[in-house]
C-alpha cells in the first residue's frame, strides 16, 4: 500500500490516456482539462493544495490504444518532463478485436502487445524523468459474466498490476472499485456503451483516484 503522493510546491502533473482522459479537452468550453475524471479530480486537487502552484496538463486523446500512445510519447509526456505521470490507458487496445471491420482488428492490440507498450513507455519515462507513476486499471461498467469481452478485459488489468509492482507506481483500481458496486446501480446508469462514463461517474472515477493518490480529509 503507497502512501499518497507528497506533492511539491511548482511540480507538473500530466494526465494520460485515451478519450475517457480527454473528454474534449480542446473544446473551447472545456479547455485545457475537458469535462471528465481529471476535470474533477484537477480541480480538487487545486482548490484543497492552492499553496501548490500545480502545472496540471491533460494529454488524453479519443481512440488512442498504448500503439498510438507509444507513438506520442516523446511528445505529450517525456517533452513535458512531469513530476507526476498518471495514465489510463487499454480498452481500445481491447475492443477492437470486437470491432465489425478488417481495420479494426488490424488494430486489436493482444495482451502481449499490450504489455511490451507498456513496459516501454514506462522505462523510458523513468530513465529521462524519473516521474512517480500512477496507473489506473481499464474498465468497463457492464456487470454481465458472459460478456466476453469483459472476460478478455482481465488479462489487460493484471498487466497493469505487474506494471505497477514492476515501477513501484500508486494503482488506481477503478475496475474493481466498480465490481464491487454492480449491485447498486444498474451498468447502463454508469455509461450507454459501458465504457464513457456519465459525469457522475466522471466524478466517481476523480473519486477513487483522489482517493488513492492523496489525502483528502
Amino acid at each position: 500500500m503507497h502512501k499518497p503522493i507528497d506533492f511539491q510546491p511548482g511540480q507538473t502533473l500530466l494526465f494520460i490516456g485515451d478519450s475517457i482522459t480527454d473528454c474534449q479537452r480542446q473544446e473551447a468550453p472545456y479547455a485545457p482539462l475537458g469535462c471528465g475524471y481529471v476535470h474533477f479530480a484537477a480541480n480538487f486537487l487545486l482548490a484543497v493544495r492552492p499553496d501548490l502552484r500545480l502545472t496540471i496538463e491533460n494529454r488524453g486523446i479519443g481512440g488512442d490504444s498504448t500503439r498510438d500512445l507509444k507513438w506520442r510519447w516523446n511528445r505529450d509526456c517525456i517533452a513535458l518532463s512531469p513530476d507526476t505521470v498518471s495514465m489510463m490507458i487499454g480498452i481500445n487496445d481491447l475492443w477492437r478485436k470486437y470491432g465489425d471491420s478488417q481495420e479494426s482488428l488490424q488494430r486489436h492490440v493482444t495482451p502481449d502487445e499490450y504489455e511490451t507498450n507498456y513496459r516501454q513507455m514506462l522505462t523510458h519515462l523513468k530513465d529521462e524523468c524519473g516521474s512517480r507513476l500512477i496507473l489506473m486499471e481499464p474498465y468497463m461498467f457492464c456487470d454481465d459474466p458472459d460478456n466476453p469481452m469483459l472476460r478478455d478485459l482481465d488479462a489487460y488489468i493484471q498487466i497493469v498490476h505487474q506494471m505497477a509492482n514492476k515501477f513501484d507506481a500508486i494503482l488506481v483500481p477503478v475496475h474493481a472499485n466498480y465490481m464491487a458496486l454492480t449491485h447498486k446501480r444498474p451498468a447502463d446508469q454508469w455509461a450507454d456503451d459501458t465504457v464513457h462514463p456519465s459525469a457522475w461517474a466522471h466524478a466517481w472515477i476523480a473519486k477513487q483516484w483522489l482517493d488513492t493518490v492523496m489525502e483528502t480529509d
